[in-house]
């Protein structure tokens, strides 16, 4: 049997680790999310002196929840479930499906999937029951539709395991598949571009905020418990994902409506809203102008997709087919989310975006401004020619010009060479001649001639010669030498 060393030092079996990861992979995000609901259902019935009947069915009924599932109270449905739990159940999963992935075979990440998909669909299974026996005393609760309720678990935890596998051995899958590679690059300049769309829409949202509070301050004022105030803005903060995306939706040209209520950039249809503080955001009719400049959010998000596509240019197509799929990715994200936070609000009506324009308007936005940027950004990598290449067989120029009828000549030959720069040599003066000029290479260069200096043809060298005498003094070749003896 294999052994790892773990923190302490100790041996520990392999198959004991990789037993301890997939129970983790398969129950702790589910179990952390139902204790999380249960201390807050205890915490609310306590608060409200009331009996603990019911609170196994409510702490259920709150899980489903997390998971988008619709809950049935008296009569009225709640399908209009925050997206921050879903979104942090997705984060959880994502996360302890990364660390229990160590290694590329299929056969551990099957078994990553499989736990990642089969704990949470068991837990499922026990809420219903539980939700099922507690209809039993309490009429007004009701019993969700099953297949609806095991569809929306698997499908979050799916996307989740999706997420996590795919950061650990996504880019081993693509590098053995025949799909392009620029592939990761596309999935991460799509979620460059969500994130900024989001958060700029989020951004929007808060400056609303700020000039609506005296709405918001009204909204607050529908109870005077501080519990009910502490409710509301636990409320206001869970949805605070759905204004954002239908901010969102608003910011690339499509609506979003809350019951007859219908907001655009271009026009507001008012009607009843919810009491809660966060939807304060909403614009009132008559539309300002101000509202107008959620386009430029749209246009910014689009930048910043095409920024990451231009991070590796590529060529004419493969660019734009990086950029597309990019456009793509991010459009199916927002109508993902859209859906997600969308849905029927008891008497309001139905809460959402509208779908039909939604996906496609983030598409356009992205694909198009998306483009241009890369254009700007250098995203287009330019062709390269290739150089022909001549013939490397020297004993060949004879064939060649005999065929081609060309000639290669020495200069053009040595063109490529780098020049070797002339070097000037000054020569050494010497005593006994004048000076022959500098020297350019291996020529020297003669000198020309002083004005009073004669003809080099002219000079006998016997006059420059030097003969010491006895006395140690020197005398003139030329007939000095019988006057110094006299």
């Amino acid at each position: 049997m294999n052994y790892r060393p773990h923190a302490g030092g100790a041996p520990r079996p392999v198959g004991t680790r990789q037993a301890r990861d997939l129970l983790r992979v398969a129950f702790g995000p589910s179990l952390v999310a139902l204790a999380i609901i249960a201390a807050v259902v205890l915490l609310q019935l306590v608060i409200a002196n009331s009996d603990m009947t019911g609170a196994l069915g409510a702490i259920a009924s709150m899980w489903l929840g997390v998971h988008q599932v619709p809950v049935s109270i008296g009569g009225s449905a709640l399908g209009v479930m925050p997206l921050l739990p879903v979104l942090a159940m997705v984060y959880g999963t994502a996360r302890t499906t990364a660390s229990a992935t160590i290694s590329t075979s299929w056969f551990v990440t099957r078994w990553v999937v499989a736990s990642a998909l089969g704990g949470p669909v068991l837990i499922a299974a026990l809420c219903l029951a539980v939700i099922h026996d507690a209809a039993s005393v309490l009429t007004e609760l009701q019993t969700p539709d099953a297949l609806r309720a095991f569809g929306s678990v698997l499908t979050v935890h799916a996307i989740g395991a999706l997420l996590g596998v795919g950061s650990r051995v996504g880019r081993h899958l693509l590098r053995t598949s025949p799909l392009p590679k620029w592939l990761p690059d596309a999935v991460r300049a799509a979620g460059a571009g969500v994130l900024a769309l989001v958060g700029l829409s989020g951004a929007i949202v808060a400056g609303s905020l700020i000039v609506h509070w005296s709405t918001m301050h009204e909204l607050y004022s529908i109870t005077d418990s501080m519990f009910g105030q502490l409710s509301l803005t636990v409320l206001s903060i869970l949805y605070i994902p759905n204004v954002m995306v239908g901010a969102a939706a608003v910011a690339v040209g499509s609506s979003a409506h809350v019951g007859l209520a219908t907001f655009s950039s271009f026009t507001v249809f008012g009607g009843d809203i919810p009491a809660l503080p966060v939807l304060a955001a909403v614009p009132t009719p008559p539309l300002g102008p101000v509202w107008v400049a959620l386009l430029i959010v749209a246009a910014v998000s689009a930048v910043a997709l095409g920024q990451q596509c231009a991070r590796h240019p590529l060529p004419l197509l493969s660019a734009l087919a990086k950029v597309v799929v990019a456009a793509a990715i991010a459009a199916a994200t927002m109508a993902l989310l859209g859906a997600a936070g969308g849905g029927a609000l008891g008497n309001f009506g139905d809460v959402g975006v509208d779908q039909t324009t939604f996906g496609p308007a983030v598409f356009l936005w992205f694909a198009g401004i998306g483009a241009l940027t890369v254009a700007m950004s250098g995203g287009f990598q330019a062709r390269v020619r290739r150089p022909k290449v001549a013939a490397p067989a020297a004993d060949a120029d004879t064939d060649t010009e005999a065929e081609t009828g060309e000639v290669i000549s020495e200069p053009e030959a040595a063109a490529d060479e780098e020049p070797v720069d002339t070097v000037e040599i000054e020569p050494v003066p010497t005593a006994t001649g004048p000076d022959p000029g500098p020297v350019v290479g291996e020529q020297p260069v003669p000198r020309p001639p002083l004005e009073d200096e004669p003809p080099l043809e002219d000079l006998d060298p016997e006059e420059h010669f030097v003969v010491d005498d006895i006395d140690g003094r020197a005398d003139d070749a030329g007939g000095n030498r019988g006057g110094s003896a006299g």
